[in-house]
């Protein structure tokens, strides 16, 4: 894959957060590495540019706007769905 454009990374926990909130965000090299650390440790990856872009306009430790939820909820309950699969082949 080429080295992305921007990436951006969400942080959510529904016990104290409302919203999910950007918790690092990076262009070229920096957004490379974003990409690499959410690999290792096994984090959803979206490729979504025009996504990539709306959350990449705000500033660290921002709640997502309302126009991202929708495409948010869709990675977190991916995400849910795989460490749901996860606890099960564990058991």
């Amino acid at each position: 894959m080429e080295d992305p454009d921007l990436a951006v990374a969400l942080r959510y926990d529904p016990d104290r957060d409302p919203a999910p909130r950007v918790v690092a965000k990076g262009r070229g090299a920096i957004a490379a590495q974003i990409v690499v650390l959410a690999r290792e440790h096994k984090v959803a990856i979206r490729h979504d540019r025009d996504l990539a872009a709306l959350l990449g306009a705000l500033q660290i430790d921002c709640p997502i706007p309302v126009a991202a939820f929708a495409a948010v909820a869709e990675i977190l309950a991916q995400l849910y769905r795989a460490n749901r699969q996860l606890q099960d082949t564990r058991r």
